[in-house]
This record gives structure tokens, C-alpha cells and sequence, in this order.
């Protein structure tokens, strides 16, 4: 059994619940999530099933005593916001903790079903000492310790087997480890439960790329055959797999971003399709997922 590890402290009764905007999104979601889970309901006024899902959702965070905080988000008046996370129809919720998405539903459920979401969600705060071990696993994983990460990832899953983080930084491991096979086969066969949770989506898109990155032809040569021929998509769709194989992901990422610009239904979507996959395989918060979302958003609009 991990050590037990010192619980957050409370939020005040009067700070459970709030509307954000994308002013304060960064701060009231992803800073705060590191000190509590956080619920983050998307929502609209005009929207039938919001406004009994809204209620039941506050109510259990009422009921969770602080171990639990909530924002709502008007998808009407943070349409970016919406856009970053992929918001596809309302009501759609979402839970933060340690600065990533955790969990999360689309559509009204039942109250049961709420309650029951929001109770996981408040056990974070106090389990076991899981939190602080996956902390420690990631630091392993980002000092090039793949091996001891995927020890400490593979211990965490022996005390929580549907826990979604410690699943998708054990493939991660694997992937740094160039265990694609192993990465592929464990995806295979994940939980159900957290088959779409965010970690689990991110370890996918990280294989994805690996894959890519084992048949991405050489840069010079790609870079050459753009200049040469702007028009080109395939070259430049090369180029950019080139590019994030070498770890030049921003480079990548304006490619994508110049090809979708010339051609946005090029090879059925391509190249937006590539973008999404780049984007879910970075960290939640990545400055560079940030800002592409944006630059896309912006061209889709347009």
C-alpha cells in the first residue's frame, strides 16, 4: 500500500460554484485543479437538458463538502474555449485534476449517475497516497527513467485498475521505451471505463505519431520539395510528419496549419486531422495546443 498523502485543504463553502470565461478559465480550471478536482460544465441558456443536469451536478458538489468545486461555462458567451476542448454538443461535462482532464459525459444523466461522478471525483483529494505516486512516475518519465515510471505507473494500476492517468503514462512509458508493440497491444485492451478518457486519448495519438515518425522520410529532402513546389500537399503533409519525428513540433504545426489554409479538404481533412491528433498528444495546457487551437479555430471561422 502507497503512504498516505496529506489531503488538500478545503475551498470555502462560497467558492464551490461559478461561471468562468476564458479570461479566467486557465486559473479557476487548470491552476485550481492542482489543489481540488474540478467539475467544468458546458452549458447554454437555451439548452433543455442543461438546466436539470446544472442543478443535480451543484447539488453533489454541495454535498461533497469542499472536496469537490464546480465552474460553468457558457458556451454561447467562451465560444474559444468551446473550440479548444472540442466541445461538440451541451450538455457536456468535463473534470479536471493535477492540470488534466480526468473524466467526463456528454448528455443528462441520471442523478444517480451524477452523484456517483462527482463521489470518484472527490476521492482524489484523499487516495492513498496515488496522486503524489503519479506525480513521482511522471518526473521519472520526463528525466528519461522509463523504466522506473513504468514500474511506479504499473503499481499505481495494481491498487486502481481503471485509473486513467496512471493508464495512459504507462504507455507512455512503453512508447519511451520503444515497446510500440506493447504500447498497442495495452491500448487494446484498456478498461471500457476509461477507454475515452483524456490520458487514455493522449497515449493513443502519442502511438499514432510514433508509428508516423518510424516512416517520415527526410527533412532536408521535404523541405526542398515544398520550396520547389508550394502546391505540393503531400510534400508538405511529409514534411510536417518529418518535422515532429525530429521534435520540431511547432515547425510541424505551421505546416499543417499553411497546408490546411490552401487546401483544408486535401486527402479528405488531412491535415486538420493531423492537427487534432498533434494537439491530443500534448500536455493539457501545452502553449503549443493553445495556440494552434487558436490559429485553427481562426481559419475554420473565417
Amino acid at each position: 500500500m502507497l503512504e498516505l498523502g496529506q489531503k488538500p485543504q478545503a475551498p470555502a463553502a462560497t467558492d464551490l460554484i461559478k461561471d468562468v470565461t476564458e479570461r479566467d478559465f486557465m486559473a479557476e480550471v487548470i491552476d485550481r485543479s492542482r489543489e481540488v478536482p474540478v467539475i467544468v460544465d458546458f452549458w447554454a441558456t437555451w439548452c433543455g437538458p442543461c438546466k436539470t443536469l446544472g442543478p443535480q451536478l451543484e447539488a453533489a458538489v454541495v454535498a461533497a463538502k469542499g472536496k469537490v468545486v464546480m465552474v460553468k461555462v457558457d458556451v454561447d458567451q467562451n465560444q474559444m474555449i468551446a473550440s479548444q476542448m472540442r466541445i461538440q454538443s451541451i450538455p457536456t461535462v468535463y473534470a479536471f485534476w493535477q492540470g488534466q482532464p480526468v473524466d467526463g459525459f456528454q448528455g443528462a444523466v441520471s442523478g444517480s449517475e451524477v452523484k456517483a461522478f462527482v463521489e470518484k471525483l472527490a476521492a482524489l483529494s484523499g487516495d492513498g497516497g496515488l496522486t503524489e505516486a503519479l506525480e513521482a512516475a511522471e518526473a521519472m518519465l520526463a528525466e528519461g527513467a522509463a523504466v522506473d515510471a513504468a514500474e511506479t505507473f504499473a503499481a499505481i494500476l495494481g491498487e486502481e485498475p481503471e485509473n486513467a492517468a496512471a493508464f495512459g503514462g504507462l504507455v507512455r512509458a512503453q512508447l519511451a521505451l520503444d515497446n510500440l508493440e506493447q504500447a498497442e497491444a495495452m491500448l487494446a485492451g484498456v478498461p471500457a471505463k476509461i477507454a475515452t478518457a483524456a490520458p487514455v486519448e493522449a497515449a493513443r495519438a502519442q502511438l499514432a505519431l510514433a508509428r508516423q515518425a518510424a516512416e517520415a522520410g527526410p527533412v532536408a529532402e521535404l523541405t526542398a520539395a515544398v520550396e520547389a513546389d508550394p502546391a505540393d500537399h503531400q510534400a508538405r503533409f511529409d514534411l510536417a510528419l518529418a518535422l515532429h519525428a525530429a521534435g520540431r513540433v511547432e515547425e510541424a504545426i505551421d505546416q499543417l496549419l499553411e497546408l490546411f489554409k490552401r487546401d483544408r479538404e486535401w486527402n479528405e481533412g488531412a491535415a486538420k486531422a493531423q492537427l487534432f491528433t498533434i494537439f491530443d498528444a500534448l500536455k493539457p495546457g501545452d502553449p503549443l495546443a493553445a495556440k494552434g487551437r487558436r490559429r485553427l479555430s481562426s481559419m475554420i471561422y473565417l
